[in-house]
């Protein structure tokens, strides 16, 4: 895994709980625990993403000049390619994970997305003929 910040891709996720994000990300997903300073922040990685996950207590949980906060949710995600995403959905499906669909397919190939436990969205992608 590369040192230099600058080569990794990074996306920020607000959590309600990092504890239980980094469980969720390494224990199912397969990241690697690169920072930690819970209950505040942490950042994981898969190959050369750089998932910043932060919490309420955070700097990037302030409020903003019109009071609003930051919360998790949505619908940006992380986009991860699977080699088998009716596996993938098995394994997932049987350790718990929420899911907020079911396998779609397209032209592109196969997805489905996951929420995280603050209800951020994870898309499983597997491309087409794979």
């Amino acid at each position: 895994m590369p040192n230099d910040l600058t080569e990794l891709v990074s996306v920020r996720y607000m959590v309600a709980d990092v504890d239980a994000a980094v469980d969720f990300y390494t224990k199912h997903l397969g990241f690697t625990v690169r920072t930690s300073a819970a209950p505040a922040f942490a950042d994981v990685t898969r190959g050369r993403l750089r998932l910043l996950l932060s919490g309420p207590s955070s700097s990037a949980g302030h409020p903003m000049p019109d009071g609003t906060v930051p919360a998790p949710g949505g619908w940006n995600r992380i986009h991860l390619i699977v080699g088998d995403i009716a596996a993938e959905v098995d394994r997932l499906r049987g350790a718990g994970v929420t899911f907020r669909n079911d396998i779609v397919t397209g032209p592109g190939g196969r997805q489905i997305l996951l929420e995280d436990p603050s209800g951020n969205v994870v898309e499983l992608f597997q491309p087409a003929g794979e």
